[in-house]
């Protein structure tokens, strides 16, 4: 081999078997208020095809999606990461807003490189402008959803996803130790350590694809870790810390990406930045294998 000759890591694009993470699931009491902050703050448009009713709504972010069922408003214990265009703009949109959700916990700051945003109802969203260097070639989507999790917690949770779910994992330091899980191209589970004290669990979730359902669901059925829909189980954290935390539940939800002709249905160009505003946007609604809830 030429030692001039460049080389590359031909494992950095492997995926392993969750192939993208489709949306984030937090419910909210009223459509009109998440309106205001998901459309006409973040710039995100409503899917018109599916989930049109007053009883949820699925708020488009490329690829990816919010779901966000009518009910008690639910707050994920960490943060949602987005990738969209035009700081400027976003800011913008996001002061205009502010008046009309004065009343509720919405507010927003500048960062040096983000913007963050938080919901009406607590949830905290924290918004980059396109980077390849650290989101690929994602220029509106959901590269990230970064959950707080106990101290000393990150590298069982790492070992969980590699051994249960079969994708690549990493244990990495800096601002708190983070368990690092990959589950599409450019888009990871972030479990970082705080010692912060958590609210409890309200059930909220996230949804990812996978290419082989089977296996997971086979070895998390032999410890017990699958429920039917809507239903998480949490699994007792190890001895030393069971005192100072119950539980570190994520609702999970997984599906078989297998697709069918008549699942894939066309869904609104999206009028935001970093969109084709002059295509229709086709979206694969892969064969729903099944629901799994898992936890750590």
């Amino acid at each position: 081999m030429d030692p001039m000759q460049k080389t590359f890591d031909r494992a950095a694009e492997d995926l392993g078997n969750s192939i993208h993470l489709e949306h984030v699931n937090v419910s909210i009491p009223d459509q009109r208020i998440a309106q205001l902050f998901y459309g006409a703050g973040l710039g995100l448009t409503r899917d018109p095809y599916l989930m049109v009713m007053d009883d949820n709504m699925w708020m488009n972010v490329g690829r990816s999606q919010f779901h966000l069922p009518t009910g008690k408003p639910q707050v994920l214990r960490g943060k949602t990461g987005l990738v969209i265009e035009g700081r400027e703009a976003l800011l913008n949109r996001l002061a205009a807003v502010k008046p009309k959700l004065a009343d509720t916990k919405f507010d927003f700051a500048e960062h040096n490189d983000y913007v963050q945003a938080t919901c009406p109802w607590g949830n905290t969203i924290r918004l980059h402008e396109p980077d390849a260097d650290r989101f690929g070639r994602i220029a509106l989507g959901i590269p990230y959803v970064e959950f707080d999790v106990p101290a000393g917690t990150a590298k069982g949770i790492a070992k969980f996803y590699q051994h249960m779910i079969d994708v690549p994992t990493e244990v990495v330091n800096g601002d708190g130790t983070t368990a690092k899980v990959r589950v599409g191209r450019n888009q990871h589970l972030l479990f970082r350590e705080t010692d912060k004290p958590q609210p409890e669990y309200d059930e909220h979730h996230v949804q990812i694809y996978v290419s082989s359902f089977s296996g997971p669901h086979q070895r998390l059925g032999e410890r017990g870790l699958v429920q039917p829909r809507g239903q998480s189980i949490p699994v007792p954290l190890p001895r030393h810390r069971r005192s100072r935390h119950r539980q570190a539940p994520v609702h999970h939800r997984a599906r078989g990406a297998e697709p069918d002709a008549s699942n894939v249905l066309p869904a609104a160009g999206q009028s935001q930045p970093g969109a084709d505003r002059t295509q229709l946007r086709e979206r694969l609604r892969p064969v729903a294998v099944g629901d799994g809830a898992g936890a750590f």
